[in-house]
């Protein structure tokens, strides 16, 4: 880039596959200077694949929110162009406002490009729609954490599931118990349908089906 004020460029790496990424994701991927990476989270191979050789790449995993955010600004304000790799898509479970804020604060111009959250990366390898016609109008995105409080939880999104709601819960494989006790107490009948997909379109890949009252042991054998 030309010298003067770079720009911070948010990308959504999608959900594994470095092919599932926007075209406009693998230009700015090109052309970018820095390029800051969220560790085990985004397949290394988007950026061998197409980032420039004498590129500086930062692997995040082991940086705090400060440490990324003077990164950004320090080179931002010597004129590069950088890339921000967030897994998925950066507005589901992105950790992307706090960036923002920085960034807005320090005067910094960025840009965010959308990627394929889990949810629809899911729904592909499983070759199902997720909406379906006069059944099933409504999906709700939620998680499941061992620590972080959170408002709302599944219990209380649960009964939807009995109303023509389709729930997609990131994080919870560890966590499998916990969400089939919660769907229980919230009355869900034990032979709904359940399918949890570990690493969508990677190449290590797991579906696992069952219903509410298999999915935890078929979960643990796997």
């Amino acid at each position: 880039m030309v010298m003067g004020l770079g720009k911070v460029v948010f990308i959504g790496a999608g959900p594994g596959d470095p092919e599932l990424i926007t075209v406009k994701a693998m230009n700015y991927i090109k052309a970018a200077d820095t390029i800051l990476y969220a560790g085990s989270l985004v397949n290394t191979e988007v950026i061998s694949r197409w980032a420039r050789p004498d590129a500086e790449i930062i692997n995040t995993a082991n940086l705090v929110l400060e440490d990324i955010a003077k990164i950004m600004i320090d080179r931002a304000r010597s004129g590069k162009l950088v890339v921000r790799l967030k897994s998925g898509d950066p507005s589901i479970y992105g950790a992307l406002i706090e960036e923002i804020w920085s960034l807005e604060d320090a005067g910094i111009p960025f840009e965010v490009v959308p990627g394929i959250t889990a949810a629809l990366a899911a729904a592909a390898v499983l070759n199902m729609e997720l909406t379906l016609p006069k059944l099933v109008q409504t999906v709700i995105i939620t998680r499941e954490s061992a620590r972080v409080p959170m408002e709302g939880s599944i219990r209380d999104y649960a009964p939807l599931v009995m109303r023509g709601a389709v729930l997609v819960i990131y994080t919870a494989v560890h966590l499998i118990d916990k969400v089939v006790k919660a769907f229980r107490e919230a009355g869900v009948s034990d032979d709904v349908p359940v399918v949890v997909v570990y690493k969508a379109t990677w190449p290590d890949q797991k579906i696992i089906r069952g219903t509410l009252a298999d999915i935890a042991e078929k979960v643990k054998r796997e």
